[in-house]
């Protein structure tokens, strides 16, 4: 792969481009480094974007759930919304065709399917693995809200109107919790950071356990069966004062000095998972030796974490991202040396805050970071070290481990998405509301595949298309 995947914006001119002049040179590069984009207008700022479940498979393209929040000015009511996304497939879409996009429209491959009327503005999603159906979501409130979209109703979002009723309430942080979110996949367990420091894990089989237990019968081990009543059906979501079910932790971890941002469980253990916030601090934690940090990696970066994922493919590796405009990854059998986090490697290719960072489902050495610059940036730790380029471009020209930066958006990238079932396929969002008169931009984006297969294997389909031409003109 050739340093072309960069994208055009990267190297020595980078900080000397305006917004828009790094925008419209992105935009007239696109039929180059993409396979498929489609650009979507919202009308107001989304802080949280997640891949829902595959819906429909055709030939020339997939139908996918998507999940946005809206965070309005108080004008109608923030909503979680539910959208059909038209995925197409790898190959299919013509290059014209991908870069012929109006900013503020809106694209004919998204579609709201429902709207669910949230209570408060929605900070952060999360869909269990189990059931992508079920999603939490995170508001300015100490509880976490549970949903079923799909036995919620779909809702008008007018001013005044009454809040859907969420499907279960996850209560036991003492103060706000507000974006530290992260749902388990070997089990439906979920995990919670706040305001107050603490680390707050619920198991969602408390709940169905509860139901399923008579009142006068044991409870099942480790629930705290607290007042769950039965889920009100759909059509009564907002009819009497029936009580939305709520469940209380199976534990509170605490090892925090300030709030706790990102949250993280270890893919290959329910009992262990991750915190990173802004003290500063990586904490590791394992739910079967007790309520305090396992590991705790104090100075992890020079500043606020914002962010960690912990690698899918390779339990011992994290990331983190901080407002120190770094990347670090670590090894979780080396963290720290003298008291001070001792990262593998530190990722520098941000101007600004990292926000979120996300290992790719798909391969092991590769992660996206998405920052408040406005660019969200696709790396291969294994290609650090690796000189790339041609026509003279050299290694020193970028960040290393760098090899492909999506500038599609123009304020900050608050979010993104790695595609599990569609390989190198992702959904962000920015809040535009500082630079365009826009609410914010959704983007679906692919790669295009000359810039991340084999170099051997492009060279060789190029020889064959070159030996076609040549057959054709003789």
């Amino acid at each position: 792969m050739t340093e072309k995947g960069i994208g055009g914006v990267g190297g020595e001119g980078k900080e000397e481009l305006s917004v828009d002049e790094r925008y419209t040179q992105w935009k007239s590069l696109v039929p180059i480094l993409y396979d498929w984009l489609a650009n979507h207008n919202l009308v107001w700022p989304s802080l949280s974007c997640r891949w829902g479940p595959l819906l429909e498979q055709a030939t020339y393209k997939s139908r996918q759930r998507l999940y946005l929040s809206e965070q309005t000015d108080g004008s109608v009511p923030n909503t979680l919304v539910v959208a059909n996304v038209e995925v197409v497939k790898p190959r299919v879409a013509a290059a014209e065709h991908i870069s012929q996009f109006n900013e503020e429209a809106r694209s004919p491959f998204v579609r709201k399917y429902k709207t669910i009327i949230h209570p408060g503005e929605v900070n952060r999603i999360r869909e269990l693995p189990q059931n992508s159906n079920i999603v939490a979501t995170h508001t300015d409130s100490p509880e976490v809200l549970v949903w079923d979209v799909e036995s919620q109703p779909n809702r008008h979002a007018v001013l005044g109107t009454t809040d859907s009723r969420p499907d279960l309430i996850l209560t036991g942080h003492q103060d706000n919790a507000e974006f530290a979110l992260a749902m388990c996949s070997a089990d439906p367990l979920i995990l919670s950071g706040g305001k107050d420091k603490s680390v707050v894990l619920w198991s969602i089989h408390d709940h169905i356990s509860t139901l399923a237990t008579d009142p006068g019968s044991t409870k099942s081990p480790g629930s705290t069966g607290s007042n769950i009543k039965p889920i009100p059906k759909a059509g009564e979501v907002n009819d009497g004062p029936q009580e939305i079910p709520s469940i209380r932790p199976r534990g509170i971890f605490k090892g925090h000095e300030d709030t706790v941002e990102d949250v993280q469980f270890c893919p290959s253990s329910a009992q262990e998972f991750c915190s990173v916030g802004d003290d500063s601090c990586l904490i590791l934690w394992d739910a079967r030796t007790g309520f305090t940090p396992a590991v705790k990696v104090e100075k992890a970066h020079d500043a606020d974490l914002h962010c960690v994922d912990w690698n899918p493919h390779d339990k011992n590796l994290i990331l983190t991202g901080s407002a120190d405009n770094s990347v670090h990854m670590f090894d979780r059998r080396n963290l720290s040396s003298g008291g001070v986090g001792s990262p593998v490697y530190k990722f520098k290719g941000h101007d600004a805050a990292v926000l979120c960072v996300q290992w790719s489902p798909h391969s092991k050495s590769v992660f996206g970071s998405a920052a408040e610059d406005g660019i969200l940036n696709i790396w291969d730790y294994e290609k650090v070290g690796k000189v790339h380029g041609t026509g003279g471009e050299t290694a020193e020209n970028y960040p290393p481990g760098l090899f492909f930066r999506h500038a599609g958006h123009r304020d900050k990238v608050v979010d993104f998405h790695w595609n599990a079932i569609d390989p190198w396929t992702i959904v962000s969002v920015s809040d535009d509301c500082g630079s365009t008169a826009g609410g914010g931009t959704l983007q679906i984006w692919r790669i295009i595949d000359l810039l991340y297969r084999p170099e051997q294997e492009v060279l060789a389909e190029l020889e064959k298309f070159k030996s076609h031409l040549v057959t054709c003109s003789s």
